[in-house]
This record gives C-alpha cells, sequence and structure tokens, in this order.
C-alpha cells in the first residue's frame, strides 16, 4: 500500500509563491509516475502536472510556465513549484501516484492512490 502526504499549501498573495511537497511511503518510489492535481469548491478535479517515472514532464496549458514538477527519487518525494500564483489557483491540491505506464497523464482514474490533500489560497 502506497501512502502519500502532502505539505507545503498556505496563504499567499496573488503573484507570489509556494512549493508544494509530497513525500510518498513506497519500496521503489523510481517506478512510479507522479501527478499533482487540484480541486476548487464546487469544481471537478483537475488536472495540474505529471511526471512519469523516466522524467517526463506534462502540464495543461493553465499552468504551462508557471508551475513546474520535480522528483526526488531518494527522498521518495514529488514537488510543485508554483510560480506567479493567481486567485483562479485556489484549491486543494492532491498528489497521486500510479505504477502502470499504461495512461493518460492527465487523467484522474489512471492513478491509483492519493493524498489527503493541501490548501492552497491565492488572494487578489
Amino acid at each position: 500500500q502506497v501512502q502519500l502526504v502532502e505539505s507545503g499549501g498556505g496563504l499567499v498573495q496573488a503573484g507570489g509563491s509556494l512549493r508544494l511537497s509530497c513525500a510518498a511511503s513506497v519500496g521503489t518510489f523510481s517506478i512510479y509516475d507522479m501527478a499533482w492535481f487540484r480541486q476548487a469548491p464546487g469544481k471537478e478535479r483537475e488536472w495540474v502536472a505529471t511526471t512519469l517515472r523516466g522524467g517526463t514532464t506534462y502540464y495543461p496549458d493553465s499552468v504551462k510556465g508557471r508551475f513546474t514538477i520535480s522528483r526526488d527519487n531518494a527522498k521518495n518525494t514529488v514537488y510543485l513549484q508554483m510560480n506567479s500564483l493567481k486567485p483562479e489557483d485556489t484549491a486543494v491540491y492532491y498528489c497521486a501516484a500510479s505504477w502502470s505506464a499504461d495512461k493518460t497523464p492527465g487523467r484522474a482514474r489512471d492513478y491509483t492512490y492519493w493524498g489527503q490533500g493541501t490548501q492552497v489560497t491565492v488572494s487578489s
């Protein structure tokens, strides 16, 4: 069983930055594809970023150029660096993991394991 624990959320002003972390309790972290999703109140869960086990990264247009996903396999941790934050980035951010290589990077149902989420609030 994989456990994911997010941290680093908080309140920030528009234009500011935050770095989220997701620590995974897993034997071989490097074989997992990792992703970040977010969900704002009253909205569906939205894909934010993916890093595949080989290091390839993917982003939707809504965050491309502002957010960066990275991983440290030695620390079993994936990060999300968020810059130039906007009020519309306010959401609960979730970390997700998948060991299956057969997936669409931004499709939530392709990820098996999920963290509890961390709140990010961007004030205008």
